[in-house]
């Protein structure tokens, strides 16, 4: 395996409120149109693939504290853009680190260079790096996990980044959200299980929103907790044909 350390580490430690609303499957193309109207298209990365591959402590600590709305969580993670299967010797890739106090989050972000052939979805289960460069890297992040952590999904998304016009607030449209387990013994088995519907995320300094974004009570969307890591767990272990074993918690599709 090939790692290249690039020693640059970003650290992104100004919080943000991030606020998420569910999107149901037929309010999708709705809410695309409305955002292309209100806003303009990020000049840099517009849209694109985001592939993560997370991890967590044998017991799902981190799934367990997502779910339940603990007012502390940290998600664990190795990034990585663009489509499957390109042909590539290396990938730029993130190690990262998402913390979460209430409404507040933040996030801190090493830059890598891996061999292609980590990212392969047999090899998922090796964890990408080290564990001891993963555990390394979360130190100089402070933050010190107490049980060993271990891959556990991998969840793909397309993301459509937005700037609302006026105040600059950054906004994304994901969708086409896909998800394999890799912790083994989990799941039921499915491999690039699709979530139906989408998420819009929206990330700023403050609580009030923009007033282009009232159009969110034309589509009577609610600001939800809505995780992609916990959706995505909740529907691998629920039996294949379950109803709303697809859908958020609390919601049917």
């Amino acid at each position: 395996m090939t790692v290249s350390d690039t020693n640059v580490i970003t650290q992104s430690l100004v919080q943000r409120i991030e606020r998420k609303f569910y999107l149901p499957p037929l309010k999708v193309g709705f809410a695309f149109g409305q955002l292309k109207h209100l806003c303009r298209f990020d000049e840099e990365y517009p849209s694109e693939q985001i592939n993560s591959l997370y991890f967590d402590t044998p017991e799902l600590e981190q799934y367990e504290k997502s779910s339940s709305g603990d007012y502390k969580k940290d998600k664990v993670r190795i990034r990585w853009y663009g489509k499957d299967n390109v042909c590539q010797s290396l990938q730029t890739a993130y190690i990262e680190l998402k913390s979460r106090r209430g409404f507040a989050s933040a996030k801190q972000r090493l830059k890598i260079q891996i061999s292609a052939e980590q990212l392969a979805l047999d090899n998922l289960g090796q964890g990408i790096v080290p564990k001891i460069m993963l555990l390394n890297t979360l130190c100089t992040f402070g933050y010190f996990p107490l049980e060993p952590l271990q891959p556990v999904i991998k969840i793909s998304y397309w993301r459509y980044r937005f700037q609302e016009a006026i105040t600059g607030q950054h906004v994304s449209l994901d969708y086409n959200i896909r998800s394999t387990m890799i912790m083994p013994g989990h799941g039921n088995g499915i491999i690039d299980l699709k979530l139906p519907g989408g998420v819009i995320e929206i990330k700023s300094t403050g609580l009030e929103l923009p007033a282009t974004f009232r159009f969110m009570k034309i589509l009577d969307l609610d600001w939800s907790r809505y995780s992609k890591y916990s959706a995505c767990i909740d529907s691998h272990d629920e039996k294949p044909g379950t109803v709303g074993y697809l859908s958020p918690s609390g919601k049917i599709i």
